[in-house]
């Protein structure tokens, strides 16, 4: 089944990524649903990096060759081509290896020791997250609150998938000192509404970071209109190379923030005994950093935006649309999130009857077609809802109504394949 609405030209835009080319599991075509997990990369993402590799490698910021002119130039070109895509100014930038690192960052930062770090946490202090966290998004700040005695309390998820907001004067009450929250869920698709929610943080002081790994690949991010004071997403998720991760801060924030890392490059000053910090982001930016990954996750951005943001996510939504349409058909499939496209995501979980997700995921993958199955780092949220695991299914550009239609096609299969089992 072709779906004519779409605005992208799925055909054309597979072309770009040499993954697609191979078949799978004895020759069947590829059906690749786990972006969610990782993305593809286009040609042109693995080019880039290669070519930095073979033409421009040196270590950034440190020769005065030719070689490290280059490879300098390169690396911060990167970090300007992801502030423009964050609607950013370059200084805000930070590359990070990924983006738990970034969240780590920050709940080090938080907790440091220095007596004139305005954001150090104490004992009495409240760290709010929600119940949706994937584990990068609450490990981190659940540590915090341990060092530091902090207390951590969280926003509920209701039945339907969303975010509790009935008692958000009561979470985020005067006490608070960080507010973290994913943009968009990694198992429920769920987009949460970040207005309220911010507003009230910053009524009562509070910072808010957010998770927008699974948003920032998939709609356009603007970090001026979300209010929000931190941001990270990974490059592997957005069509570019591992290894490579991004925070966004205020530069007022960052300024006063404390460094996470130390050694080479981050320093002012370095004496025997002390040492004084670079300005950010060079603060946060210990060591010889992933500089050809930077430069692939800069042609993945510049891929993203010739293709347009606004075209893929409306028509990850329309393969979301379709997918819950037939989920909705399947007698025991049961959605877990909302059963609509409104403040939704491209990722869809699910179970089938009895069929366990990782018997379903194997079924699945026989025939060619490739899912996310698990709690999927999201044990809290896995529990709230009273199962060990479901099937998710996760969209991105080079995916097409045929896929959906394959994937109902082969759970159909599966229950059959159980039936008697």
């Amino acid at each position: 089944m072709s779906n004519s609405s779409s605005p992208l030209d799925t055909a054309v835009i597979r072309r770009d990524f040499p993954i697609f080319t191979r078949t799978v599991r004895d020759g069947k075509k590829l059906v690749y649903l786990d972006s969610g997990a990782t993305s593809q990369k286009p040609e042109s993402v693995i080019s880039a990096e290669a070519n930095f590799y073979r033409m421009h490698n040196a270590a950034v910021h440190r020769g005065a060759h030719q070689l490290a002119e280059e490879a300098t130039e390169a690396y911060e070109g990167a970090r300007e081509s992801v502030a423009k895509f964050l609607r950013a100014t370059v200084d805000e930038i930070i590359f990070t290896k990924s983006a738990t690192e970034s969240l780590n960052l920050l709940a080090y930062a938080f907790s440091s020791g220095d007596s004139l770090n305005r954001f150090q946490i104490k004992r009495g202090d409240r760290i709010v997250v929600t119940e949706m966290e994937h584990h990068a998004n609450l490990i981190p700040w659940q540590q915090l609150a341990k060092r530091t005695g902090a207390e951590l309390v969280w926003f509920e998820v209701t039945p339907e998938g969303r975010l509790d907001l009935s008692k958000i004067s009561e979470l985020i009450n005067s006490d608070t000192r960080i507010v973290a929250l994913t943009h968009q869920s990694n198992v429920l698709g769920t987009i949460n509404p970040l207005e309220q929610i911010v507003a009230r943080a910053h009524e009562v002081g509070a910072v808010v970071v957010l998770d927008a790994c699974q948003s920032a690949p998939h709609k356009a991010i603007d970090v001026e209109k979300l209010g929000v004071d931190f941001l990270t997403f990974s490059g592997h998720k957005a069509l570019g190379p591992t290894g490579i991760g991004v925070l966004w801060g205020r530069s007022e924030l960052l300024e006063d923030l404390p460094p996470f890392l130390f050694g080479g490059s981050m320093i002012e000053n370095v004496s025997m005994l002390d040492a004084t910090w670079a300005p950010s982001p060079r603060r946060f930016e210990a060591g010889v950093p992933n500089m050809a990954q930077a430069v692939g996750l800069a042609s993945a951005l510049e891929y993203l935006t010739n293709v347009g943001l606004e075209k893929i996510s409306a028509h990850e939504l329309l393969l979301t649309e379709q997918l819950l349409a037939g989920l909705a058909n399947i007698e025991e499939a049961k959605v877990f999130g909302p059963e609509s496209t409104v403040d939704r995501g491209g990722t869809v979980s699910f179970t089938v009857g009895a069929i366990h997700p990782h018997d379903l995921g194997q079924y699945l993958d026989s025939q060619g077609i490739a899912v996310r199955t698990g709690h999927h780092c999201a044990w809290p949220l896995t529990r709230k809802f009273g199962i060990t695991a479901t099937t998710r299914a996760s969209f991105y550009l080079y995916n097409d109504a045929s896929e959906v239609d394959a994937l109902l096609a082969g759970i159909a299969g599966a229950q059959e394949y159980f039936k008697d089992k």
